[in-house]
């Protein structure tokens, strides 16, 4: 007899960047597919990448290791929305206000800050071979693809332009006229996607739009690799505004940055180099998913 298997999973989101989070020890013979078919917004589920987490609640403050499929069926190192719901998930299970969440790109702490969780994101960094890109020297304001843009390691990689460098050619002057801002009027998907896949980037980027806006922060928007296109929010993203705005001198060095996505509104603070992401995070339901995966018994 064969049969497919139920796999329960939970749905959250950080700001808008939603994930299914399905427990690591639940048997799921082909995660790839699953992603690719259940991050799909009109034949699955809906979601910009799958979560699994395991749980070690032996330790104090308790662990949980993550790891994000995204729906191209590749891993990302680091998500720091990811995180987030990460740090959530755990918290709930275990009544604490604080967890480490093991990473491929380091252990982060996790910890409750009223209705917020905070992340600590790590020291970002400019060097190529931190990126990795094949290049001398920090990527600052450098011209990539036709598009001014810094690139940063966040944990994963980002190219960052400041809205005003976005050439005319990829924004709509109608809806300018129309009184829609800039930041929205641009073409993401025609002016990102030759930067995502420049060959100075080996491993490809992420590729980030920013804002200033009346908050002494800025607004944000993302196109994100391994999503193949613009997600709600992208919290490594986030951090990469804010630390390319520091560096160049545009926020004050000691100052939280607000940052606004499409999603909601997250913070940056730094202690030192050391960023933390701070932001809400939502529980919208549960479910189950089929596995394509065929089971036979005698």
């Amino acid at each position: 007899m064969s049969a497919f298997a139920d796999i329960p999973f939970e749905k959250y989101h950080g700001t808008g960047n939603d994930f299914l989070v399905i427990d690591a020890e639940t048997y799921v013979p082909d995660r790839r597919g699953l992603a690719a078919r259940e991050c799909n917004r009109e034949a699955g589920v809906g979601a910009d990448g799958v979560l699994y987490l395991a749980l070690e609640d032996q330790y104090s403050p308790p662990r949980v290791i993550m790891t994000l499929v995204q729906p191209d069926g590749g891993t990302a190192p680091m998500c720091g929305n990811g995180a987030r719901v990460a740090g959530q998930w755990a918290m709930e299970r275990t009544g604490s206000d604080e967890v480490m969440i093991d990473t491929q790109s380091g252990t982060r702490h996790a910890a409750r800050e009223g209705d917020r969780i905070a992340v600590e994101m790590g020291v970002p960094t400019f060097q190529p071979r931190g990126i990795p890109a094949t290049a001398e020297g920090p990527l600052l304001e450098i011209e990539i693809a036709g598009l001014e843009v810094s690139v940063v390691n966040t944990g994963v990689p980002h190219a960052v332009a400041f809205v005003e460098n976005v050439p005319d050619e990829y924004v709509d002057e109608d809806a300018l006229e129309a009184g829609v801002d800039r930041l929205d009027a641009v073409d993401l998907d025609a002016v990102a996607k030759p930067v995502r896949h420049a060959d100075i980037f080996p491993l490809g980027t992420n590729v980030v739009l920013a804002s200033a806006n009346d908050e002494g922060g800025f607004d944000q928007r993302t196109f994100e690799r391994g999503v193949e296109g613009e997600t709600d929010a992208c919290g490594t993203g986030a951090v990469a505004i804010a630390a390319v705005a520091r560096r160049l001198g545009m926020v004050e060095a000691d100052e939280p940055v607000p940052i606004s996505p499409i999603g909601g509104d997250l913070e940056i603070t730094f202690d030192g180099e050391r960023a933390t992401l701070i932001g809400p995070v939502v529980h919208e339901f549960d479910g189950t998913v089929k596995s394509t995966h065929f089971s036979f018994e005698p």
